[in-house]
């Protein structure tokens, strides 16, 4: 599901086997208890994935932060609330977790996800900037 838009299929890579850099990636990501990464199965099909990453921070009084990425949703898939009750699901579990606020960053390629993010209750209150290295 990464490499399932214009943009997944430019950055990532597919090929069998997988580059090691995924699965090192997969074992940090288990091991750290601040990381979750979710799948979504219907009928023992993955349609959907998400990643949740807690964030401790000295601002807000050392409050948490979550924040959500590489959110997927199988294209047959999309369109059935499926993506609602993902967010529904992070903004509950990120509740539970203790943050203050849940936050995402949305490639300005693909207006359609700001859309949707907009629709939930999300805002654009940030300019946010990456140096890519």
């Amino acid at each position: 599901m990464l490499s399932n838009d214009k943009l997944g299929a430019e950055r990532e890579n597919f090929l069998l086997p997988l580059p090691v850099s995924y699965l090192n990636a997969f074992e940090a990501i288990t091991r750290d208890p601040n990381q979750e990464l979710t799948i979504v199965e219907q009928e023992q099909e993955i349609v959907a994935t998400f990643q949740l990453t807690f964030i401790p921070y000295l601002t807000y009084q050392g409050s948490t932060r979550a924040q959500i990425e590489a959110v997927r949703v199988k294209s047959d898939y999309r369109g059935q609330g499926l993506g609602t009750e993902i967010f529904q699901y992070a903004i509950q579990r990120s509740k539970d977790k203790g943050a203050h606020l849940l936050q995402l960053t949305t490639d300005k390629k693909r207006p359609e996800a700001k859309k949707f993010y907009e629709s939930l209750g999300f805002v654009d209150s940030h300019e946010g900037m990456k140096l890519y290295l």
